[in-house]
């Protein structure tokens, strides 16, 4: 189980790692994601949503990245928001079956000097859960904390949800196609493919993603709308990835 797992792994001499999944090369998720109690400099995510301290993190990234749109600011601002919460979700929930409890009410924040997003803190280690299809999976994630994330996004940064979403679509995808020994393609291409949730819901990460066949035979990821980076100085494109074919090869 996943809490026996943890109380198992060696003592690093820092925080107790909170999942026995990151470890290996996942050892960097425990950068990421740690106990509250370990956070010290942690915003609880309402207050940090709420308050103006997101306003002041893009506008701070905006300053030391000398960029000017505000939309590309946001939306890199949430590619690392999304990749701290949601690697590190997948990889203990498929690796060791933990779920993480990601209810956007009950973590905290804190950002780098750069005003990007640094590390969450979650109240407990979680759950151990048995497997289940894509959306048992990760509907934990998307309603208790992306649906509450977006609309911030879309009022202060600017971004369309559709852009939101796409956003974090990247990083569960990667993460569940590269997490485990067996790579979780069908779940990865169901969370896409599926028009309707099995709720009847909406599927808000419906066509997100393509996987699509280049002229030479190579199979690559792709998105619908692009994160526009391309209009951040400095910031190298996503290549293969991107939405836009004037900016694949740039």
């Amino acid at each position: 189980m996943a809490t026996a797992g943890r109380e198992n792994m060696v003592e690093t001499g820092g925080p107790t790692p909170l999942s026995a999944a990151f470890s290996g090369p996942h050892a960097w998720c425990n950068e990421k994601m740690v106990l509250s109690a370990d956070l010290a400099d942690g915003i609880p995510l309402p207050e940090f949503f709420a308050s103006g301290a997101f306003d002041r993190g893009l506008s701070l990234y905006a300053e030391t990245s000398g960029a000017s749109d505000r939309r590309a600011v946001a939306s890199m601002w949430s590619l690392f928001y999304f990749s701290a919460l949601t690697i590190p979700y997948v990889v203990a929930r498929v690796l060791d079956h933990q779920e993480l409890p990601v209810v956007f009410d009950d973590m905290t924040v804190t950002l780098s000097a750069d005003g990007l997003p640094r590390a969450f803190g979650v109240a407990t280690a979680g759950e151990w859960r048995d497997a289940g299809e894509i959306f048992a999976m990760i509907g934990p994630l998307m309603e208790e904390h992306l649906s509450r994330v977006v609309p911030y996004l879309k009022a202060t940064g600017g971004i369309s949800p559709k852009l939101a979403w796409n956003n974090a679509a990247v990083y569960i995808d990667y993460a569940l196609r590269t997490a485990g020994p067996e790579p979780l393609h069908e779940q990865a291409g169901a969370m896409v493919g599926c028009r309707l949730m099995p709720n009847g819901a909406p599927n808000p990460f419906f066509d997100c993603l393509r996987h699509e066949e280049e002229a030479d035979g190579t199979r690559v990821c792709r998105r619908k709308i692009c994160c526009l980076r391309y209009l951040l100085p400095g910031v190298p494109s996503c290549g293969s990835l991107c939405a836009l074919p004037s900016q694949r090869n740039q």
